[in-house]
């Protein structure tokens, strides 16, 4: 089954991409690799989940906030070549973590990305990940995650 239609089958639409707040581009193709910018929870034009993980954001709403920052990812991806399909594996996640000092559970917030990226491209999607935790992100988002693919 092709990435697009799992996407469907998740009742999933890869959102338009974001438009660059400072001097970056979305996404960046060398060879056959396709590596993101940092991509935050935005839905809708804003930030959906704000703060610091787990006093202002719990723990379940950062793994959702991890989730919809990748599916920006995907999509900063998926524009460069033409379409979502023309990804051929996920190699790398980075996620990060805005929060409390004492919060230890960053992995668990990073299988929300995690977990998405296998539901969408099966065992293509399986990947190497770091997670961890960050003083502030931009935007006072709750998470950013980066995303490396392997394209046709």
């Amino acid at each position: 089954m092709q990435p697009s239609e799992r996407l469907a089958e998740l009742q999933l639409v890869l959102p338009k991409v974001a438009a660059p707040v400072a001097n970056y581009i979305p996404a960046n193709r060398s060879g056959n690799l396709i590596f993101s910018s940092g991509q935050v929870p935005f839905k809708d034009g804003k930030v959906v989940y704000v703060g610091k993980v787990p006093t202002e954001v719990t723990l379940t709403q950062a793994a959702d906030a991890a989730r919809i920052a990748m599916l920006n990812a995907i999509a900063a991806c998926a524009q460069i070549v033409g379409g979502v399909d023309a990804i051929s594996r996920v190699v790398r996640v980075v996620v990060f973590v805005n929060s409390d000092p004492t919060f230890t559970e960053h992995p668990k917030v990073a299988n929300g990305a995690s977990d998405l990226l296998v539901q969408i491209f099966g065992d293509q999607g399986r990947h190497a990940r770091s997670a961890l935790g960050a003083a502030a992100l931009p935007l006072n988002a709750a998470v950013e995650v980066e995303l490396t693919v392997e394209v046709r």
